[in-house]
C-alpha cells in the first residue's frame, strides 16, 4: 500500500538504526509530542532499537487525554438531560467523569450517539429540529477546521439546534509549558506532523530559538519516526537549535490556509486548563462572539462545573513526561483499559494504553 509498506521496510529502518547509533555520543532526552507517534514507538519498539542513553519522553498530545475533567463532567451533565442528543466521535465514550462516563448515561436511558464527523452531527439536527443536538468538539489543531466548518455551516443554514462543547488546545503554547517547567528534562521534541499539515511550521522556529532546543516535524509510521530521531539526534550532537520538516509529503510550511482562515473566522484564541497539568495560557480555543450561540457550555449553563483531579491517577505526570506508565503504582492494577482511572488508559492514542497492550507482559516479565 502506497506511503504505508514503503515507509514500514525493514532494511531501510535498519540503517536508519545504525546511522542514529553512529551519531550517538552522549545521552540525549528527546519528546514525541503526538501519541499516535507514541503509540508507533511502543508498538514497533522503536523505543528498543535506540542507543542505551537515548530516552524517548512521552508528551501530551493525546486530544482525549488531555481534555479536562470538568469538561467531561459538563459533557455527562448535558448529556443527561432530556430532549438533548449528544454526540460524540467514539473514543470519547469511556472516557471517566467524576462519577461516570458517557456510556453510562447511554445506558441510563440518555441519548448519546457516535458520529464519524461533527457533520454528521448537524444532519441529525436538522432531522430532528424539536432536538438539542450537541457535538463533544476535541482536540488539537487537527479536528478543529472540520469543527469549525461544521459551526459556520449551521449558523449559513440557520440550525439553531445546534451547538459545540468546546474542548480545543493548542500545541505551541504546550512545548513552552512544558520547556518553562522546573522538572523539564526534555532536550529536543518530534513535532506532530498532521498538526502542522493544518498550521504549518511558523509557530516552531521562535521556540526552538527561544528554548534551544531542536523540533523535527515528523510523521507516524517507523521510518518517519526513525528519520525524525536521526535529524533531532544530529542537531544534538552539532549543537543546532534548528526546525526541520521531516514529514514533507504531508506538511507545508505555510499550511493549510483555507483550513486557518476558516479557524480564525470561528475560533478565538484563550486559556485552557489541560487535564493533569492544569491552566496554560493561550493554549486553546473558544467559538468567537460571532458564533457565540451555537456555544453549548452557554446554552446549557454548565461553564460553573468545576471538579477535582483523581489522586491515584498520574496521568499528568505521565502526560508531562515525568514518569512512564507502568511507573504508577495503579497501573494494570486499579487502572486498566476495562476500569480506567484516566483518559490515557482509555484513548488509542494514550500512553498509558500504549503500554498495556504492546507492553504489559514485558513489565511483569522484568518484576
Amino acid at each position: 500500500m502506497k506511503y504505508l509498506d514503503e515507509f514500514s521496510d525493514p532494511d531501510l529502518a535498519r540503517r536508519l538504526v545504525d546511522e542514529i547509533h553512529a551519531a550517538t555520543t552522549r545521552p540525549w532526552a528527546m519528546m514525541e509530542v503526538c501519541g499516535g507517534q507514541t503509540h508507533s514507538i511502543i508498538r514497533h519498539g522503536i523505543d528498543q532499537l535506540l542507543p542505551d542513553g537515548v530516552e524517548m519522553i512521552h508528551g501530551p498530545g493525546c486530544p482525549v487525554c488531555v481534555t479536562p475533567l470538568e469538561i467531561i463532567d459538563r459533557a455527562l451533565a448535558i448529556a443527561a438531560r432530556p430532549g438533548v442528543v449528544f454526540c460524540s466521535f467514539g473514543d470519547m465514550l469511556r472516557v471517566p467523569g467524576s462519577s461516570q462516563d458517557l456510556f453510562s448515561v447511554k445506558s441510563a436511558g440518555g441519548d448519546v450517539r457516535v458520529v464519524y464527523s461533527p457533520l454528521d452531527a448537524l444532519k441529525i439536527a436538522r432531522d430532528n429540529p424539536d432536538k438539542e443536538v450537541v457535538f463533544f468538539g476535541i482536540g488539537f489543531e487537527t479536528t478543529a477546521p472540520a469543527n469549525a466548518m461544521t459551526v459556520h455551516q449551521a449558523r449559513r443554514l440557520g440550525v439553531r439546534n445546534f451547538s459545540l462543547l468546546v474542548s480545543h488546545v493548542l500545541v505551541p503554547p504546550a512545548i513552552a509549558a512544558i520547556m518553562e517547567s522546573p522538572t523539564c528534562r526534555v532536550q529536543a521534541f518530534l513535532a506532530a506532523g498532521h498538526v502542522c499539515s493544518v498550521m504549518g511550521t511558523s509557530e516552531y522556529p521562535p521556540l526552538a530559538e527561544r528554548y534551544q532546543v531542536p523540533i523535527v516535524v515528523t510523521g507516524f509510521e517507523p521510518l518517519d519516526i526513525l528519520e525524525g530521531v536521526r535529524r533531532t539526534i544530529l542537531q544534538l550532537e552539532q549543537g543546532r537549535h534548528e526546525l526541520e520538516n521531516a514529514y514533507p509529503r504531508a506538511v507545508r510550511d505555510e499550511g493549510n490556509l483555507p483550513a486557518m482562515e476558516m479557524l480564525r473566522d470561528v475560533f478565538e484564541v484563550t486559556d485552557r486548563t489541560w487535564r493533569g497539568i492544569g491552566t496554560i495560557p493561550s493554549s486553546g480555543w473558544r467559538l468567537s462572539e460571532k458564533y457565540a450561540e451555537f456555544d453549548a457550555e452557554r446554552r446549557f449553563d454548565v461553564a460553573g462545573i468545576r471538579t477535582a483531579e483523581s489522586s491515584l491517577c498520574r496521568s499528568g505526570d505521565v502526560l508531562q513526561g515525568l514518569i512512564k506508565p507502568h511507573e504508577c503504582a495503579a497501573f494494570g492494577k486499579e487502572c486498566t483499559p476495562r476500569n480506567p482511572l484516566g483518559a490515557t488508559m482509555v484513548s488509542s492514542e494514550g500512553a498509558c494504553a500504549a503500554y498495556f497492550t504492546y507492553r504489559r507482559l514485558e513489565l511483569v516479565d522484568a518484576k
